[in-house]
């Protein structure tokens, strides 16, 4: 099994890519009641959902309101500096107290958020920490695979509601550096960091250190030019022969980064805020239909990964479980994961950075088309990038998924025109990565032609996907789905340019066992008697694939049981229900 590099661990802190000396977690337990603050007669195990077992509560009947509370004092190490308090996520709306002073609030159930708390806490007594969360079952809010009704159905399953990622404080000495951006040019050896601090003042300044695995390889200090300043820092290579390191799944070389904000008090340096970060001098591009990493031709081998857990829904039960995740992704013989209608706990993808695993980042979708709809989707994308733009791992946006909450998009010219709309959006943000709008069918202006399929021979895929039929695309339907939206195929199939868009096929298999399946539960097409029979089938409709002419990569469907849905590799606990070295060995057979 592929080895994680010998990079410093910084898996304990919540978000590995930002990260503070002075913090103090906050999960555990809390105080917690449906419905009404007077009802907080419960305790809960933050930061585990009510609906799950880890909670502590495990009722998995819809409540609209969440009420959480619990007591916390200043360590001594956070006192006279300026103090926040900050979640990971919250599903869906927070409103946030503390000593019954009011902070604000935050909508959207997948992105993180703080407040400065400095001025309502007492450094040498008890504080109180109060939220409500409001979680209807609105199907205009990003929901990803929460059911919004009573009893789930289908690839829809149990909701996750209220805080499900870590709560933690944190203090600076003097006023926050409040973002950093990474975007690496191996072309140019260089990186440019895009640093804001809202708080800036003339006269401040910022000290870069760049260092490879301890060893310090350059040094910057650059005055603020306003609340956003640009930095490029050139990297030398080592030698007239080796480039810079580069990040790949084959070599996954990180550097370290320290910012430090800084001012000069008279002869004195006085440091305001220092945050440690790292980047992954990597490269993503298309040239004809290919997928190029670091401008080398790559085919994708990629595995749909929903990330839940069965004692504890989306919220993983641990580190290691997701060490474990991805390291078992790796030892299918897998090279990426598409994490599916999630956005996953920071340390998932500073995980698949050090282990250097080509991750999609998808965007959890709603289900139904209103302004609503666009206005949230838009926002969670924006807060999704701007949390994690800077891990290597991600190589890939998703912003729509087999046409979920946009059901017309095969003919309605409005909802095309939001799809082009976020894969624009991701571009203006994002000019450094892929994009799939409308992951699966029914494609719309984007740099990957996807498709999902789940046809269960091999034979199958090979009568369909012909060269000629992909030469004519508007006669593929995968799914009894056109595989493009109407007016899109001249668009996006027959350009004879370095940027046509790759195919891929992004979601198939979903191969069960029989003994697995019941009235309840189900895989995709007929389930098979035994462990051989599924990798015989594997084998047939992966190879298939493979053959497939032009095709850039494959996701099959899905890495673990997930509720009803008994199509995985591993069972709900994470364990192998295959043989983990005969699908690797089929998986590591050239394309």
């Amino acid at each position: 099994m592929k080895e994680m590099k010998n990079t410093p661990d910084y898996l304990l802190y919540p978000r590995p890519d930002f990260r503070r000396k002075c913090w103090e977690e906050l999960n555990g337990e809390w105080k917690f009641g449906f419905d009404k603050r007077e009802n907080m007669d419960q305790t809960i195990c933050v930061p585990f959902a009510y609906q799950t077992r880890l909670s502590g509560i495990g009722e998995t009947k819809a409540h609209d309101i969440l009420w959480y509370e619990r007591n916390f004092r200043i360590p001594d190490d956070m006192k006279g500096k300026r103090q926040y308090l900050h979640f990971g996520a919250v599903d869906y709306q927070a409103h946030v107290w503390v000593n019954e002073t009011y902070l604000g609030k935050h909508v959207g159930g997948y992105t993180p958020f703080s407040f400065e708390i400095t001025e309502v806490v007492k450094e040498n007594e008890e504080n109180v920490v109060t939220v409500k969360v409001i979680d209807r079952p609105d199907t205009a809010q990003p929901r990803g695979k929460q059911y919004w009704e009573e009893e789930p159905s289908r690839c829809w399953y149990t909701p996750t509601s209220g805080i499900w990622q870590g709560v933690w404080l944190e203090a600076v000495e003097g006023k926050p550096i409040d973002h950093i951006k990474l975007v690496t040019d191996i072309d140019k050896n260089q990186v440019t960091a895009d640093i804001t601090v809202e708080e800036y003042e003339p006269g401040d300044q910022v000290f870069l250190t760049v260092s490879y695995y301890g060893k310090t390889v350059k040094k910057l200090t650059a005055s603020l030019d306003g609340i956003r300043t640009r930095v490029v820092i050139a990297l030398k290579p080592e030698d007239a022969i080796d480039e810079v390191h580069y990040w790949s799944q084959e070599d996954p070389n990180l550097y370290d980064m320290t910012v430090d904000l800084v001012r000069m008090d008279g002869y004195s340096l006085q440091v305001l805020d220092s945050v440690g970060t790292y980047f992954g001098m990597r490269k993503v591009s298309l040239d004809h239909g290919r997928v190029l990493i670091n401008n080398i031709p790559c085919y994708l081998k990629m595995i749909l990964d929903q990330g839940y857990w069965e004692e504890s829904g989306l919220t993983p039960p641990s580190v290691q479980a997701l060490r474990h995740d991805v390291e078992m992704t790796l030892a299918f013989g897998f090279t990426g994961a598409r994490k599916h209608q999630k956005v996953e706990d920071p340390r998932y993808y500073y995980l698949a950075d050090c282990y250097g695993l080509y991750v999609w980042g998808e965007v959890p979708s709603a289900y139904e088309f209103c302004d609503d709809e666009i206005v949230n989707l838009t926002r969670d994308f924006s807060e999704f990038y701007r949390r994690d733009c800077n891990h290597p791992c991600i190589i890939t946006w998703v912003v729509l998924n087999e046409s979920w909450g946009v059901r017309k998009i095969l003919n309605d010219e409005r909802q095309q025109n939001f799809g082009k709309g976020l894969y624009h959006m991701a571009k203006a943000l994002d000019p450094t990565r892929l994009v799939s709008t409308n992951d699966g069918w029914e494609n719309v202006e984007a740099d990957i032609i996807s498709i999902h399929d789940y046809a269960q021979t091999g034979k199958e895929f090979e009568e369909k996907y012909t060269k000629e039929a992909l030469e004519t695309p508007e006669s593929v339907y995968p799914q009894k789905r056109r595989l493009f939206a109407l007016g899109e195929t001249e668009n996006q199939w027959r350009l004879a340019t370095a940027n046509r868009p790759a195919i891929i096929v992004t979601e198939y298999g979903g191969i069960a066992l029989e003994k697995s399946v019941s009235e309840e539960n189900w895989g995709y097409g007929d389930a098979e008697k035994d462990e051989e029979a599924v990798i015989r089938r594997y084998e047939d409709v992966t190879r298939a694939i493979m053959e497939i002419p032009g095709c850039s990569g494959f996701c099959y469907t899905q890495l673990t049981d997930v509720y009803q849905e008994v199509n995985g590799l591993l069972d709900e606990r994470h364990q192998p229900k295959v043989s983990v070295e005969k699908i690797c060995q089929i998986n590591e057979k050239e394309a």
